[in-house]
């Protein structure tokens, strides 16, 4: 039987997670062995050497940048290069689990984000999730109990700056390609690393911390196509909760590779959030839908007599 786009943007959701994990495994593989700066460092070369071929064989590097895209643009890559830091940071010295569980908060601090700055309407049930998946993200980080620490709050600055980086990218034209703005962050991400590597000490790579760091590189350019790939085909509203399934990986990963398992508040903490996360996806694409009906229902009747 023939796929439908909706299972197929639900097998490209869930492809683009799992090399997103993948990859925070493979780096957080070289914590205590390569410094946190040269190894960003050396994944942005690979990163962008194949970014840029992607983006040539697609006809991206022909196109140019509008203006008026220069301004979400540069946000965008300051958000980029903020969030890859405190997460890295907080990846190196937090089980991949936890700092995983925070990040599922992003749907609630975009909406919220969205609300606040362009006044996107938010209704009292859609706040009172915000609120709720926000209690459990305090059940994750614990603030005031001994588990709790500065990379704790890393992961919370790299929710703020992933969440400027993805407003940011709703205010670019819808003819921008997306793979130019994928290269072009990932050359600031290079460059910010490359130079920021120059206040460390560089250490000899040996085999196996050479093929993490090409592996993560990997990991990232498939996470970037089937992100890409995944806006192309079935409904958003089907496909986007499947971008939980990270929190499964990391779970996976943290236990088999690196013998990590979050305590059971962390877990009661990261089930209120994905279940918050999973709320607000619902309102939000049941609100879109009656728009939809709307408009098509004005449509249907036709311009009224005079």
């Amino acid at each position: 039987m023939p796929r439908s786009d909706n299972l197929t943007g639900a097998l490209l959701m869930m492809g683009s997670m799992a090399a997103f994990t993948f990859n925070d495994a493979m780096i957080k593989g070289l914590s205590g062995h390569v410094p946190l700066f040269q190894a960003m460092f050396l994944r942005g070369v690979l990163t962008t050497v194949l970014v840029a071929v992607i983006a040539w064989r697609m006809g991206a590097l022909a196109r140019r940048l509008p203006r008026a895209d220069w301004g979400p643009v540069f946000w965008r890559m300051v958000g980029e290069v903020g969030s890859a830091y405190f997460f890295i940071s907080a990846l190196f010295n937090m089980p991949i689990a936890n700092i995983s569980a925070i990040m599922q908060a992003l749907p609630l601090t975009i909406t919220l984000a969205a609300a606040l700055f362009f006044r996107d309407p938010v209704g009292w049930k859609r706040m009172a999730a915000i609120l709720a998946g926000f209690i459990g993200v305090m059940l994750i980080v614990r603030p005031g109990t001994e588990g709790f620490n500065v990379y704790s709050v890393y992961g919370l600055a790299a929710v703020a700056f992933v969440t400027l980086r993805d407003l940011s990218t709703r205010r670019l034209s819808r003819d921008v390609p997306s793979m130019l703005v994928t290269l072009i962050t990932s050359c600031a991400i290079m460059v910010f690393f490359g130079l920021a590597s120059l206040t460390d000490t560089w250490v000899p790579m040996d085999g196996r911390a050479t093929a993490l760091i090409s592996g993560a590189a990997v990991m990232v350019i498939g996470g970037y196509l089937c992100s890409i790939m995944v806006m192309r085909v079935g409904e958003i509203s089907f496909i986007a909760p499947f971008r939980y399934t990270s929190l499964l990986w990391a779970l996976i990963l943290g236990w088999v590779v690196f013998g990590d398992w979050p305590q059971m508040i962390t877990l009661v903490g990261a089930a209120i959030v994905v279940g918050s996360g999973l709320f607000t996806l619902y309102r939000e694409a049941r609100i879109s839908r009656r728009a939809r009906e709307a408009q098509r229902k004005q449509l249907s009747l036709g311009p009224r007599p005079r």
